[in-house]
C-alpha cells in the first residue's frame, strides 16, 4: 500500500454528539488506523441515523479509501448505523463483518448481537464496528490482517481494471 492512504473515522452516538460524554471508541479506532499506516481524519462524532448516512456520503465523495464507523450497530431503538450504511454502499462484503463478530464472540457472547455491515461504495470500503472500546479493539484485530490488502484489491490490485486498455497494468498504466 502506498504511504498515507486516507481513512475517515465516524462515531455514531447520540449522547457523545450532544456532549453528554466523550467519544472513547473513535480515538482508539483512529490510532489503530494510524498504526496501520493510514492518514486518518476524525473521529467525526455525529448522531446516529441520517447524520451517519450524510457523513458516509461526504467521505465517499471526498475519496477516502476507508471509512470505519463505531457505534450504532446494536439492538436499541436508536441504533441505525447499519441501515444508514446500507443506503450508501453499492455491495456488501459480508465476510468482514462476520469475522469481526466471530472474533469478538469468542470473548463476549453478546458480540453476536452487533448488526454491523461492511461494503464498498464507489472506491471506498466502509466497515461498521461496535461502539464499545473492546468492540473497536476486536474489530481492529481483524482488520489489521486484511485492510491493506482489501484497499489494494479495491484499487485494482493485481487485476486489471475492466475499462483499462489491453496491455496496461491495474491502474491503466503500461504493464
Amino acid at each position: 500500500m502506498e504511504p498515507l492512504v486516507r481513512a475517515l473515522v465516524v462515531t455514531a452516538s447520540n449522547r457523545a454528539s450532544a456532549g453528554v460524554y466523550p467519544d472513547k471508541g473513535g480515538p482508539v479506532l483512529a490510532e489503530g488506523l494510524r498504526g496501520l499506516g493510514f492518514e486518518v481524519e476524525g473521529p467525526q462524532v455525529v448522531p446516529d441515523g441520517d447524520p451517519v448516512e450524510q457523513a458516509l456520503r461526504a467521505g465517499v465523495d471526498a475519496g477516502y479509501a476507508v471509512i470505519l464507523t463505531t457505534g450504532g450497530t446494536g439492538l436499541s431503538p436508536t441504533d441505525r448505523t447499519p441501515e444508514a450504511t446500507r443506503r450508501v454502499i453499492d455491495f456488501e462484503v459480508p465476510g468482514i463483518a462476520e469475522s469481526i463478530r466471530a472474533f469478538g464472540r469468542d470473548k463476549v457472547p453478546t458480540a453476536a448481537l452487533s448488526r454491523g455491515l461492511a461494503g464498498i461504495a464507489g472506491g471506498t470500503l466502509i466497515v461498521n464496528l461496535p461502539g464499545s472500546t473492546g468492540g473497536v479493539r476486536d474489530g481492529l484485530a481483524v482488520l489489521e490482517r486484511i485492510l491493506v490488502h482489501a484497499v489494494d484489491q479495491i484499487r485494482g490490485g493485481d487485476h486489471p481494471r475492466p475499462d483499462a486498455p489491453p496491455g496496461t497494468g491495474p491502474t491503466g498504466s503500461p504493464s
